[in-house]
């Protein structure tokens, strides 16, 4: 509102009503859809419910405009104002995101099905599905897609569904010299069902005491693994040389591979509320192209840079992994390109709405996992909350402070009743930590490219990167195992923290308002 001389009270500035965009109003409408469907079964024991919502949302998409004509229709040329043709379009996003959210719930694999009795089981295979983990016992860790199984006295029986299989210490370095998408056969017994909070989707669990290789993966698979076996060595040892104490960073940061990662730095991270910073993202992926950026802006212009950035994204994930995180914010960049190339409104909410369309509709499995939601919801607090949170403290904080600090603020507040109820506890520290341990993983990951370029250089080179790297991880581990000792809040009941959430985004949302009427008003003129 602006004050006019002369006149008694300020005069409000007329603006335009925000209202969520298309693709957000169909990413809420198929998340209601996704993660409400277990419930709209049991209480409609899977008959009535689901299309009784459906079309009672069509129908009133439907007769929307028609009930608005006659209210509008004599004082405005019949025609229905822009905001009500606005909701009218939110409407219907809603509702097409509400039946993408039901086919893409219903294509999810149920529990592991097996044709034996489960009890006689002694045996299954199947194809790997990701990445073998190895674990701080020394075991490793798969994702089995079944096919097989079989049971004492040469019982043999297809199965389908995925399996979480635990391998013997000894078969971890030829599991992972054939890695995803190798067909195996494992000897051992099951011997749970996943059903605590911290594994979502994991289905059954077998415990192996032998491993067969039935058949390799193929080629471009094999190749996959071959380069990432390759990278991941390079930062392990250089020649002769002892193992750097910064490579198994570098290879979580940069790869997703944590097998080596000392379990003490793995804890003070996640003591210290900067676990997300392990787990590939958006900031890793920003980093990468940032680099590609800064090499290809000049000479082929800003399009055609982000285009050659687009095929190299899609290669890293391609040898990074698929997790969660990660597609979500290729998925985000390459939407990016086409906005860029003025194909798409380059909305960055928008573009986070139609990420997660995609992703449910092409990985509709991933959308129970932990990784998945949480990413999602990071980033949703961050373009949210965050940015309202900046923009309030524009001008009162330096803005080299407020924007990290604003980000880690809205993805605290929305993701904390899911951390509560899937871990118990919240550690705030996390907020102030990763204003430090950010940037500072981020010059790690530049410096260790550098390093991975320089191994194929002259030894001084990759010397002075030794030296820095170690000294820079040292000072990581420092930060972090610091801030690790800060005690958090062990928290049972997630439901007050989601009400203290909710409350804090009115109240922030509140406090903006009041803020930008005050930006927006002038003082009367003496």
């Amino acid at each position: 509102m602006v004050k006019v001389p002369g006149a008694s009270a300020p005069i409000p500035l007329r603006r335009e009503r925000k209202l969520p965009m298309p693709p957000v109003s169909a990413a809420l409408g198929m998340a209601a859809a996704y993660y409400g469907y277990p419930l709209f079964n049991s209480v409609s024991r899977g008959q009535y419910l689901l299309p009784a919502l459906l079309f009672l949302l069509i129908a009133a998409v439907s007769f929307f405009r028609v009930l608005c004509l006659p209210f509008y229709g004599k004082n405005d040329g019949g025609n229905v104002p822009p905001l009500l043709l606005k909701i009218n379009i939110l409407v219907i996003a809603a509702a097409v995101g509400f039946t993408l959210g039901i086919a893409s719930r219903r294509t999810v694999p149920g529990p592991a099905e097996m044709g034996l009795p489960a009890d006689r089981v002694t045996a299954v295979s199947g194809i790997l599905r990701e990445d073998p983990r190895s674990l701080n016992s020394g075991s490793g860790m798969g994702i089995l897609e079944l096919r097989t199984c079989a049971a004492q006295g040469g019982l043999r029986a297809s199965a389908r569904g995925s399996i979480t299989v635990f391998f013997p210490a000894e078969s971890i370095p030829r599991l992972k010299e054939f890695g995803r998408g190798s067909e195996i056969y494992v000897d051992g017994v099951l011997v749970a069902s996943a059903g605590d909070k911290g594994v979502l989707n994991r289905g059954v669990l077998f415990r192996a005491v032998s491993l067969h290789v039935v058949k390799p993966a193929p080629p471009l698979e094999t190749f996959r693994t071959g380069l990432r076996t390759a990278l991941v060595e390079k930062f392990r040892s250089r020649g002769s040389s002892s193992p750097p104490v910064w490579g198994s960073l570098a290879s979580a940061l940069l790869l997703g591979v944590r097998d080596d990662l000392d379990t003490e730095l793995t804890g003070a991270f996640r003591n210290s509320g900067c676990a997300h910073v392990l787990a590939l993202s958006g900031m890793h992926l920003a980093i990468i192209s940032g680099i590609l950026a800064f090499f290809l802006r000049r000479p082929l212009g800003i399009r055609w840079a982000s285009l050659v950035g687009a095929v190299f994204i899609l290669l890293y994930v391609f040898v990074a992994g698929s997790q969660p995180s990660l597609v979500r914010a290729a998925i985000m960049y390459l939407i990016a390109v086409f906005a860029l190339w003025g194909l798409l409104k380059g909305k960055v909410l928008s573009l986070l709405g139609m990420a997660f369309i995609i992703q449910l509709v092409f990985q509709s499995e991933t959308g129970t996992s932990l990784s998945f939601i949480l990413s999602y919801l990071a980033m949703g607090g961050i373009l949210t909350l965050g940015e309202t949170l900046r923009a309030l403290f524009r001008g009162r904080l330096p803005e080299i402070i407020n924007g990290a600090l604003c980000a880690s603020l809205g993805a605290f507040i929305l993701t904390a009743p899911v951390v509560v109820y899937y871990f118990g506890t919240l550690k705030p520290i996390g907020i102030l930590a990763g204003l430090v341990v950010v940037p500072l993983s981020s010059l790690f990951m530049i410096l260790s490219l550098a390093a991975l370029a320089a191994a194929f250089m002259p030894f001084p080179l990759w010397n002075i990167l030794d030296f820095v790297l170690s000294a820079l991880y040292r000072f990581l581990e420092f930060i972090v195992s610091l801030a690790g000792r800060v005690p958090g809040f062990n928290v049972s009941n997630p439901a007050p923290v989601l009400v203290i959430s909710l409350f804090l985004w009115l109240l922030i949302l509140f406090i903006r308002r009041q803020d930008r009427l005050g930006r927006n008003s002038v003082a009367p003129l003496d």
